[in-house]
């Protein structure tokens, strides 16, 4: 899902790249030709680097041991990756390198949790999600996001949670999984005191997914 976004031909930037197995997998099937592997802590990059030499990658896979983007300079890469991770940590990796947006790098996001603080942060910062797919692994769901410079229309709080993909089949299931999440923290405010705003605030994110439920249910039919 996450490889499926990434632009052919583009030098790409994997922050908190562990194993490196995305951009090795990405250059092995040709489709992009060079990358950067970085991590925040020795012992990933370690492996990164075993991986690289395993699929016979020397000269194309740098390493970078870094904190997001610090040790990646503007003009060094196309394209960045950032998977894995929360959508807080995913914001301040892009607010601390602003040359992502001026310079229009395509950005390949899968936030982890904290959802509508990515959303609502790349909203107000001058990116736009152009596209957002869904994929399985097991029980789980994943959502990737590709995302570029420009203004996005503005999500409602329950888009803000769950986005606003409605063309595939799994848009249901991730659905639900939002929907249940909101109201288990409705029931768990309901002996609460002083709550009443984060009350209402997630009995409009609830309305509002329980409505996107509906119209995606017509597409289905």
């Amino acid at each position: 899902m996450t490889a499926d976004l990434v632009p052919e031909g583009t030098r790409l930037a994997d922050v908190g790249t562990d194993h490196a197995y995305l951009p090795a997998a990405l250059i092995l099937e040709g489709k992009i030709p060079w990358a950067i592997a970085s991590d925040l802590r020795q012992g990933p990059l370690d492996r990164a680097r075993a991986t690289a030499r395993e699929c016979g990658l020397a000269g194309r896979v740098a390493f970078r041991l870094c904190d997001g983007l610090t040790g990646i300079q503007p003009g060094e890469v196309d394209a960045v990756v950032i998977a894995g991770m929360g959508g807080e940590t995913i914001a301040a990796i892009l607010s601390a390198a602003p040359w992502v947006r001026t310079e229009d790098v395509p950005l390949i996001l899968q936030p982890m949790s904290s959802f509508p603080d990515l959303r609502g942060w790349l909203q107000g910062n001058g990116f736009a999600i152009q596209e957002e797919r869904l994929a399985r692994e097991g029980e789980m769901l994943y959502t990737a996001l590709l995302v570029r410079t420009g203004e996005m229309e503005p999500m409602s709080p329950a888009e803000l949670w769950a986005g606003k993909n409605v063309s595939t089949p799994l848009r249901g299931a991730w659905l639900d999984r939002w929907l249940a999440r909101t109201r288990r923290a409705l029931e768990g405010m309901a002996q609460g005191q002083n709550v009443s705003c984060r009350r209402q605030e997630l009995e409009e994110v609830c309305q509002g997914l329980a409505e996107m439920k509906k119209e995606w249910e017509q597409w289905q039919r």
